[in-house]
């Protein structure tokens, strides 16, 4: 069989496309194929599509999935058509995306394995590409696939930050709780945050009034955004942030008290997971007995875990105001500082047994962020790591990249 014949075939092409000559080259490990059209062919305009006569057809190359080991590329000659109508015109090739050097299934491939987990520079070492050009394919894909990003009837939203590099560096996350996806990056973590939020909404066909719940932290940045930009929205305030509040108190307890009490040395993580091992259970009970004022702040922290255990609000609400009574008698400034801070934020605080929403989601993805982050050694700019969470965990529409040849 004319092995032209079996590539035009096995590309897909259809008339007047046709592979027209092959040329391999073992010792570069290449293949490089040739694509054209017979003399006389006719396109349609891209405007009118009225088929019309070839103007001119410039050289151009792409780069396609490899046969086997080697790397292959499609080159053809791309014809500009000239339509009494319109003029001259570039006419698309049925295998790429116009002003692409990649084909289709080879862009499909490349954003495959990015979403899949792999580092963009891990995927261009294998590629044989420069990095650069892989970011650039990933940006115009997202960017596309984010303007079809609608938002309308978004309901119910939790914020969070996630580190993006050292020295106080971060962005915040808000994600579509109902969708569990992505819908916007805020490159800062301060109160203008949530107004580019809103605003994003409004891009997006959707309209910030059906925003009724909101889930964060009691960042004062995120409250007073959320408060001018969502003043319809009812704030909850993560119970895990709640938690992580009182687990900062009986750590700051303990660093008071270790000078005095040196068995609390590399003691942190007992008294703050909820399940030890035997092991662990027993060096806890024999610090404890030794370390009085850090048992008593992990005393006050385990009874505020108790309050998302109660049945309802009412309840909640009682048990609430009778462990803050505790606690601002607990002669214990970190608890009694974060013991303010809880009753200041109360509402938000008991929303919870009304709302159940968490970031409990948020915080997960904020893990697969950093150890994204961490497999890439980092990434350049913020741009990038926004492209990457977009990518991974916007649940963006690519179909346009798996597109057949």
């Amino acid at each position: 069989m004319d092995m032209n014949v079996l590539f035009t075939a096995a590309l897909g092409l259809q008339s007047p496309w046709k592979v027209t000559g092959l040329k391999f080259d073992p010792a570069r490990k290449r293949l490089d194929i040739q694509v054209d059209f017979p003399a006389g062919s006719r396109f349609p305009c891209p405007d009118c599509g009225e088929a019309s006569k070839v103007h001119d057809a410039p050289e151009h190359e792409w780069r396609h999935l490899n046969f086997f080991e080697h790397e292959a590329y499609l080159h053809a000659r791309q014809p500009r058509t000239k339509c009494d109508q319109h003029g001259v015109k570039q006419v698309g090739v049925p295998w790429a995306r116009p002003g692409s050097g990649f084909t289709l299934l080879m862009e499909a491939l490349l954003l495959e394995l990015i979403r899949s987990g792999m580092p963009v520079a891990a995927v261009a070492r294998l590629a044989g590409e420069h990095d650069t050009r892989l970011w650039r394919l990933l940006q115009q894909y997202v960017g596309q696939a984010l303007k079809k990003m609608k938002l309308d009837g978004l309901t119910t939203v939790g914020l969070d930050e996630t580190s993006r590099a050292r020295g106080q560096r971060y962005l915040t996350l808000f994600v579509d709780l109902a969708g569990r996806r992505v819908v916007f990056v805020a490159l800062d973590r301060d109160h203008e945050t949530l107004a580019q939020f809103r605003d994003w909404i409004v891009a997006h066909g959707g309209d910030p009034k059906t925003v009724k719940e909101l889930s964060l932290d009691m960042s004062p940045a995120y409250v007073k955004g959320a408060g001018a930009a969502f003043p319809e929205a009812e704030l909850t305030f993560d119970k895990f942030h709640v938690v992580a509040l009182a687990n900062a108190a009986v750590d700051q307890v303990r660093r008071q008290e270790q000078p005095h009490v040196p068995e609390l040395k590399r003691s942190r993580w007992l008294w703050l997971k909820n399940e030890l091992t035997q092991e662990q259970r027993e060096r806890f009970e024999a610090v404890r007995t030794q370390a009085r004022r850090t048992a008593r702040a992990y005393h006050y922290r385990v009874l505020l875990q108790e309050l998302y255990r109660q049945p309802d609000e009412t309840s909640a609400q009682q048990f609430f105001t009778t462990w803050y009574r505790a606690a601002v008698r607990s002669r214990l400034t970190p608890v009694v500082r974060v013991a303010r801070t809880l009753k200041e934020h109360s509402q938000g605080v008991l929303r919870w047994f009304r709302s159940r929403i968490t970031n409990g989601l948020l915080e997960g993805m904020s893990s697969l962020v950093q150890a994204s982050k961490n497999a890439a050694r980092g990434y350049r700019n913020a741009d990038y790591m926004a492209t990457i969470i977009y990518l991974r965990m916007g649940k963006l529409d690519l179909t346009s990249a798996a597109s057949p040849i």
